[in-house]
């Protein structure tokens, strides 16, 4: 019960948190040290950071300018598989909706609903900042492009990390110069993603996240999801599952562990595929409400909810399921915030990636027509991909 209250009033919790972050701001006067506080954000800015990024560079030049040669061209991969994606989901909407990816805009206390989730979610984003918004300024470095001030902003529960070039160094640049410290940030993100990839992939845990043929590579993959006991008078019992069933397939999804049962609703008859003393059997469910959920859908049974998932590179023993969770939280921010922050929006890389690369070549108007174009398609798709996943199953929570 406590952590159902936790969970329904997390929004108040967040708010209650700022209160406290803003009043131990102002009680520490944090404003001689360079921040800036307001009712609704808390910003610090440091005009130290270009001197930091050169003594960084001296060390690491050649990496760097390796780096910032691949952010190009990672660039157009990132913002190409972002579109491919959008697009490819909103198909599968429509011709394959076993495979339509629900998307959804994580906000804590609004999407982000679990203290867990938001824990998860506050620790990450701090740290995905720090990498891209460093990469910025590396490579600006690099390329004689001076960085004003560098910071962080604090918006209630969402953070903003910054470096702030030179207006009138970064518009004297080369072309080829400002491609390469726009593309920095989104491509750092990604390649820390894979690093930590790798990493995951001895954790079980990363199984949840991996899709074929990666999950069959990299793990040795369970049976399914073996039943426990059946819920007298529920479908499961009038369609003939019994304890010690193993389920592997429900309505044509592959089933290997608790984390893979589809939505179901009440009312629909759900082919559920078992096996049972070695021999595979097929039996139409008839779903009934959840007793806590009505909109929701129960075969009726209790199953083993233990994750089976066995890395095949087991050298790393992973003991606490925080870290693990973390980690892959962690994982899945850095790697999404890289792919969706190269779509070509105003407020993203994207945008200024795309801005860059046709500015000069036709008129000032010409080049503001383009761009608006190109936001209002982005728009329209980022928003549709979310429009169709609140359709499918309404406003869902993490």
């Amino acid at each position: 019960m406590e952590l159902d209250f936790i969970t329904q009033n997390s929004i108040i919790y967040v708010l209650i948190a700022w209160v406290v972050i803003v009043v131990t701001a102002k009680g520490l006067k944090l404003e001689r040290y360079g921040f800036e506080i307001k009712a609704y954000s808390l910003t610090y800015k440091n005009r130290n950071v270009n001197t930091a990024l050169l003594k960084m560079l001296g060390r690491t030049r050649r990496g760097i300018r390796v780096f910032a040669d691949v952010s190009i061209v990672a660039g157009f991969i990132m913002m190409g598989f972002a579109f491919w994606f959008l697009i490819n989901n909103v198909s599968n909407f429509f011709v394959a909706q076993d495979e339509f990816s629900e998307l959804t805009v994580l906000i804590p206390g609004v999407t982000l609903t679990s203290s867990a989730s938001i824990a998860y979610f506050l620790l990450s984003i701090p740290i995905v900042l720090v990498i891209h918004e460093g990469a910025h300024g590396i490579v600006a470095a690099l390329e004689k492009i001076k960085i004003k001030t560098g910071g962080f902003a604090i918006f209630i529960a969402m953070f903003a990390g910054f470096v702030e070039p030179d207006d009138e160094e970064f518009g004297k640049a080369k072309k080829i110069s400002k491609l390469r410290v726009i593309g920095a940030g989104a491509t750092s993100n990604v390649i820390f993603a894979f690093v930590l990839g790798a990493i995951l992939l001895t954790n079980p845990f990363f199984a949840m996240v991996l899709p074929e043929p990666l999950l069959s590579t990299f793990y040795d993959l369970p049976q399914g999801v073996l039943v426990l006991s059946i819920i007298e008078d529920s479908g499961a019992e009038k369609a003939g599952l019994m304890t010690n069933d193993i389920i592997t397939s429900i309505n044509d999804t592959q089933i290997f562990s608790a984390v893979d049962f589809p939505r179901l609703s009440p009312g629909e008859i759900a082919n559920v595929s078992v096996l049972r003393d070695g021999q595979t059997l097929d039996f139409d469910v008839g779903i009934t409400p959840s007793p806590d959920d009505p909109e929701r859908g129960l075969i009726g049974i209790m199953r083993d909810n233990t994750f089976a998932y066995k890395p095949v590179m087991n050298f790393i023993e992973w003991n606490d399921p925080n870290v693990s969770m973390f980690l892959l939280w962690l994982w899945m921010i850095s790697f999404f915030i890289g792919i969706i922050n190269m779509l070509p929006l105003p407020i993203l890389d994207g945008g200024k990636f795309i801005h860059t690369i046709i500015d000069k070549r036709i008129s000032d108007s010409a080049v503001s027509g383009v761009m608006w174009g190109i936001y209002a398609f982005t728009f329209v798709l980022f928003g549709l991909n979310i429009a169709l996943s609140y359709m499918r199953s309404g406003w869902f929570t993490i």
